[in-house]
């Protein structure tokens, strides 16, 4: 019963996101923000919205290892299954632009991260922390980036992947009345706001039920359901012919759930990292940062096979987690 209101709260959740997004992005528009800024600010993360809403409530009711879990269980989800399928329905040809901009700044990210939650080797602490310092640290790179991708927009050519995608998702918003734009705002975020509760509440006592640890949950079930919009809006890119413009949305939320997410979460409430959290990271940076060195090789396309190594890296680490967590139940 509790899964199928976490699968009810889920679809609650991500409707209602998709509302409060076209809502506020009306409502900024009609206010004079130029689109691309509209864009490059909400539509361009708009996907991000309910792991932002899940995360920060999860953080405030103190259920730090489910955040911990969402937010890794997204990145790792978003390259892992999402790039993964994409790649392997068409071969992603990556634009310069990604190669100079996005995934260094990716690398960077999960670096930062990293480092930031390994306390324990690095100063012999007793345990790995990502503090309140820790999320200014990344709210601060996540300001860099924003800026340096806004900024970077003026005058870009019409062939940059990131930038194309939030031209076009920013030209799909319509003229709509005030209190319509109202209306799909506050419904929006009402929506967002119970299904986010509900969602952390049938997750920890499913987490309860089973025995797993709450960063389990939040790897799995919590990642799969809050990634399906990045994973519907890439499978119908990929069948439209413009599955190139797939990595450019995977990279900017994966930006956005390192960085604006995990350094909000942290400074409402320090995330201590969970046990085995240390190889929960370490395998999301390497399937982060490995996807540079493929863009590199070649005619800077992401092939079928490079694909179903990503997947293949991706399940098999899912097996060993739940292993794991069985092993330790």
């Amino acid at each position: 019963m509790d899964f199928l209101l976490l699968a009810a709260s889920l679809a609650l959740l991500l409707t209602a996101a998709n509302y409060f997004v076209e809502g506020i992005s009306a409502i900024a528009e009609s206010l004079g923000v130029p689109k691309l800024v509209i864009g490059m600010t909400v539509v361009a993360f708009g996907t991000s919205t309910p792991e932002l809403v899940i995360n920060t409530m999860s953080a405030a009711q103190g259920s730090t290892d489910l955040a911990f879990g969402n937010i890794v269980g997204a990145c790792l989800v978003n390259v892992g299954v999402v790039l993964a399928v994409t790649a392997m329905m068409a071969p992603l040809r990556v634009e310069s632009s990604l190669i100079t901009r996005e995934l260094p700044m990716l690398t960077v990210a999960v670096v930062a991260i990293v480092v930031l939650g390994s306390d324990q080797f690095l100063d012999g602490a007793a345990g790995s922390l990502w503090t309140r310092t820790d999320g200014l640290m990344l709210l601060l790179l996540f300001g860099i980036f924003l800026y340096y991708t806004t900024m970077g927009a003026i005058g870009a050519p019409r062939s940059d992947a990131f930038l194309t995608d939030v031209r076009e998702e920013a030209a799909r918003t319509t003229p709509r009345p005030l209190w319509v734009q109202l209306a799909y705002t506050l419904g929006g975020l009402a929506g967002v706001s119970f299904g986010a509760d509900w969602t952390v509440d049938f997750a920890v006592q499913i987490a309860r039920g089973m025995g797993v640890s709450e960063a389990v949950i939040g790897l799995t079930i919590i990642s799969v359901g809050t990634t399906l919009p990045e994973l519907a809006t890439c499978i119908l890119a990929a069948r439209r012919g413009d599955a190139d413009l797939a990595l450019g949305n995977i990279v900017g939320s994966n930006l956005f759930n390192l960085l604006c997410i995990g350094g909000m979460v942290s400074v409402i409430r320090p995330i201590p990292i969970p046990a085995a959290g240390q190889v929960d990271l370490i395998v999301m940076a390497f399937l982060s940062i490995v996807l540079l060195p493929l863009a590199l090789r070649g005619r800077h396309v992401i092939s079928r096979m490079e694909g179903a190594f990503l997947l293949v890296v991706y399940l098999g680490f899912l097996a060993w987690r739940l292993e794991e967590a069985a092993r330790a139940h």
